[in-house]
Order: structure tokens, then sequence, then C-alpha cells
């Protein structure tokens, strides 16, 4: 079970509901670390201060705010639990709405909120309740001394906690909107007719992380003493104007439809993935759609490991 990172409750006219709170997401990083390459040693890192040019040692450095150039307030723990505003233990609730309407630009992370022990009941009641009404909850919660805002709802059975921005957090569109140009009736049916080829439904488990596959394999090959070598970008074709991509681009789009690549059209009959059907098996899924992009083969990202040999083989 993964750790706490909050404990608390969730409150909303005198109910109260003693809650954990989790991470939502494990992201897959891959963590690298700066080494000596002389000796294989971790480089370390020190606090100096700039003036001394010297360590500092951390009994000597205190959080400060810059109120004005040079000019600083220091601060200690107990100024920031003077700080404290009503609710630095609880999720807050103060309104229920639907969640539809908040913009996907106010959401900054995801938590799950799981029962503290003994309060599986009235969590559950939570729950049901929410269940019924289709509607978000909006509340204010401290954490790590900062106030937060966010959105409660249900996902399977668990209260999940979407931290939100305030409003005057999100900057405005108005310096970077570009000036509205004339579009062609022609242009803009084109327009819907490709994103309708690519319409479909929501399946989250089909997108995967291939540059990190990618980099796993490099790390492997020179794990092996391998030589890794930059594969070259193959030259794009510059459409003549907009409406001759569109029609290029729904084209392609089509069922069964794939675009011959220049280097299969050079080809006198050897592959122009440059290896057999045996070799193309023994490549991971990130090889080959690194040979698939290569070979100008159309919905590559979306293929499974089977499709994209069985691709190669058709481009060969």
């Amino acid at each position: 079970m993964p750790r706490a990172i909050w404990t608390g409750a969730i409150t909303f006219g005198l109910v109260n509901v003693p809650v954990r709170l989790y991470s939502a997401i494990s992201e897959h990083k891959l963590q690298f670390h700066f080494i000596h390459q002389k000796d294989d040693s971790p480089i370390g890192y020190q606090k100096i201060c700039k003036r001394e040019k010297k360590p500092v040692p951390d009994k000597e450095i205190v959080k400060a705010f810059e109120y004005r150039k040079g000019k600083y307030v220091f601060m200690e723990d107990e100024d920031f639990e003077a700080a404290r505003v009503e609710g630095y233990k609880t999720i807050d609730i103060t309104d229920f709405v639907p969640y539809e309407q908040i913009d996907p630009i106010f959401f900054a992370h995801t938590y799950y909120v799981g029962a503290q022990d003994g309060a599986e009941k009235v969590y559950t009641l939570l729950v049901r309740a929410m269940e019924d009404s289709e509607l978000a909850a909006i509340a204010k919660f401290v954490m790590r001394d900062r106030q937060y805002l966010g959105a409660l709802r249900v996902r399977e059975g668990t209260i999940t906690l979407e931290q939100l921005h305030f409003a005057d957090e999100i900057r405005p569109v108005a310096e970077i909107k570009p000036k509205r140009e004339r579009v062609e009736k022609g242009e803009l049916e084109m327009a819907q007719q490709l994103i309708d080829s690519f319409s479909g439904e929501w399946k989250p488990e089909q997108y995967e992380d291939t540059y990190r596959d990618a980099l796993c394999s490099v790390i492997e090959a020179k794990r092996k003493g391998k030589e890794v070598h930059v594969a070259a970008e193959p030259e794009e074709e510059q459409p003549t104007d907009l409406m001759a991509a569109l029609r290029a681009s729904v084209e392609a789009s089509k069922p069964g439809h794939r675009r011959p690549s220049r280097a299969s059209r050079r080809s006198n009959g050897a592959g122009s993935n440059g290896a057999s059907d045996d070799d193309l098996k023994d490549l991971s899924k990130s090889e080959l759609e690194k040979r698939a992009k290569k070979a100008e083969i159309e919905g590559r990202s979306k293929m499974s490991k089977e499709e994209l040999i069985e691709a190669l083989r058709s481009a060969a």
C-alpha cells in the first residue's frame, strides 16, 4: 500500500470524513546520476554562500522573503504556523458543481483520497451521495504550507482529489492568440473530414511511452558494449499548399492505405527495413517503430508489435 502524504478530513456542513491522501500517479521516469567519469564516483552538491564563496552548514541557513532588492524578512517555522488558515487539516467543501464544467486547464495534480481506519462507513456515505448527485465537490485544503483549490470526484468507488489552479494563476491568452484568418469552405470541410477519420473512443492503454522504451534499448545496448548510432531523419516532403496537404492527409488516413516510402520506391527487391523476418521478430516495439518511421508507414504509433512487423514486411 502506498504511503500517505497527508492526513486530515473532508468536511461539508457538519459532516466530517477522516481521510488520507495518496499520490494517484506513479511516473515511469528513468533516474540518471551525475558521476565523475574517471572513477565512477557520484557528484555531490554543496550549499555555497555567494559572498563568502564557501560552504554553509544547514544550521546557518534560514528561509527569507525578499520584499525589496537586497532586503529580506527572515522566516521561522513558527511564522508559517501563525499563518495557517482555518482548515489546515481539512478538505473543506464549499460547493458542488457539474464536473464537465471545469476547464481542464485548471487541473494541476491528482490524488487518491482513502478513508482512515474506522471512517469507512461515513466515507462510503459520501461516495454514494456524490455518485447519485453526479456532481463534483469544490474544496479548499492546505498542504505543505500552501493553500490549494481542489475538486473531489468519485472514480471506481474511490474519491479522487484533483488539485486545481486558482483563477488568477491562469495566464490570459490575449498576448499569444493569433489573428483570425479567413478560411475557405473547402479547406474547412476537408479538415473536418480529416478529424472524422481519426475519431474514435478514448483508450488510454493504447498509448505508450515509446521514447522511454527507445532510451532503455540504448542503455541496454551500451551496457553490452555495442555502438549506438543516430538514425538519419527522413526528409519531409513539403506540401504545395494547404488543400494539397489536407487532401493527402485524408487519403493517407483511409484504412489499409500506406504511402510507399522513398526507400521502398528505390528498393530493387531487398527489404527497405534492412532486416529479415526473423530479425524483425527479435526487435523491440520501439525499434520497430523507428524503422516504421524511417519507412514512412502511416499509423505506426497505433500499431501493435505484430502489426508493425507486417507493415515493415509489406513496405519491403
